[in-house]
């Protein structure tokens, strides 16, 4: 297993961490003795660093992931989970969280504490509920040791939000399709500028770069000189980078985590040829040739004026076309455009035709049209009904907390 240290903290972290969103089930619930056979395997052979969350696998992933770290392993990893912001409603349910959480663990103190989640309007909403103050406090009682935040959001927010506080990493989805979407390349090498650690996640674009390849993408990998498989060029792709820390895998099958800590004892940073980086580029290429919106993902249509997250509305949309994976890319529309994860709602539908944005498009693209497309595919009335039923349920936590605080004081 290969290490890289993260910049501000001094640790030498493997550079394959372990995901804990996609343990093996059975009977819709995490499999635990699979899992923890699964993890602990992983740990023995250097993986020292796993990422959880509140939500992973319903709100049980810490729970178990506390217990299958007993028997000496805690010692042997840093764990990192996150506060669910946009969960949060006041100062006060970000310290009834945490508390929740070392609590699901079993542990005094979280390694590495993520803000969950963040973009542009949702790091607003919490600056004015006192996020500042509550890291700063955390930090300081040891409950936490480092503090960071985990990034889905357009370019041009992710760099103040790292200007915006001392932070010690930072978390980006990062891939040979996403280089130039969400953080990307441009926020990758900001954030490890100002010294920040970067963790990568959704390295295979949550499994589906481990799939079956299109048959054009396909030609272009055994055309290499050297052979590897589709998983490993993309890994071995982000490992070439050396301002990124580590890489988190959503491992849940034994040959996919030995294939994962295999090509992680070899991805030495700055190793690939101008050749292999080449056949990596063309793959990327052909992939994003194969999409139905010939989006870059520039933002140069951006902001629009009724606040459509136009180049996300493109990117989900794509990808669910490319991989033919439509409940999870539904999920992510309703989770990030339809405001279920927090932040303003910036659904396709809410386009007006005001045509701005197709002078400013350099692809030429009928932006009004394709978001008429995505607004189809996406928000039909089980859509509409779960973030009407999902922004009601907050509500409704939101009264009841502030009630139950009123009858405190």
């Amino acid at each position: 297993m290969l290490y890289r240290e993260m910049k501000k903290t001094g640790d030498n972290l493997s550079i394959l961490g372990f995901g804990c969103m996609r343990f093996p089930t059975k009977n819709g619930r995490i499999d635990e003795t699979l899992a923890t056979k699964q993890l602990r395997e992983a740990v023995d052979k250097g993986v020292n660093y796993v990422d959880t969350a509140w939500p992973y696998h319903g709100g049980r992933s810490e729970s178990f992931l506390g217990k299958a770290l007993k028997d000496g392993y805690r010692e042997k990893v840093k764990i990192a989970t996150k506060l669910p912001q946009f969960l949060c409603h006041s100062q006060e349910d970000m310290y009834s969280f945490l508390d929740k959480q070392l609590k699901k663990l079993d542990i005094d103190t979280i390694d590495y504490y993520l803000i969950h989640s963040l973009n542009g309007s949702s790091w607003e909403k919490i600056k004015k509920l006192g996020i500042f103050e509550f890291m700063n406090d955390i930090k300081n009682s040891g409950k936490i040791t480092n503090i960071g935040f985990s990034f889905h959001g357009a370019r041009e927010d992710f760099n103040k939000i790292v200007d915006d506080y001392d932070w010690d990493f930072c978390q980006i989805q990062y891939n040979i399709l996403d280089e130039y979407n969400q953080a990307g390349r441009e926020g990758l090498m900001y954030a490890a500028k100002k010294g920040l650690g970067v963790i990568v996640m959704e390295p295979l674009l949550g499994g589906s770069l481990a799939t079956t390849l299109p048959d054009k993408v396909k030609d272009i990998y055994d055309s290499a000189p050297i052979k590897r498989s589709n998983v490993e060029w993309a890994l071995r792709w982000i490992w070439n980078h050396p301002e990124v820390t580590l890489i988190l895998s959503g491992m849940n099958r034994d040959d996919h985590i030995e294939e994962n800590i295999k090509i992680a004892s070899e991805a030495h940073p700055s190793s690939l040829t101008e050749e292999e980086l080449k056949i990596i580029a063309d793959a990327a290429d052909t992939y994003k040739g194969l999409r139905k919106v010939s989006c870059t993902g520039c933002r140069y249509c951006m902001p629009c004026p009724v606040k459509v997250d136009i180049p996300a509305s493109f990117e989900t949309y794509n990808n669910r076309h490319l991989f033919n994976k439509k409940m999870m890319y539904s999920v992510m529309y309703l989770g990030n455009q339809g405001g279920i994860f927090g932040g303003e709602t910036t659904l396709a539908s809410h386009c007006i035709n005001c045509k701005k944005c197709i002078e400013e498009c350099p692809q030429n693209i009928n932006i009004p049209e394709e978001l008429k497309n995505v607004s189809k595919e996406f928000e039909g009335p089980i859509s509409k009904t779960i973030m009407f039923l999902s922004k009601k349920y907050a509500q409704f936590q939101k009264r009841r907390k502030k009630k139950k605080r009123a009858i405190i004081k």
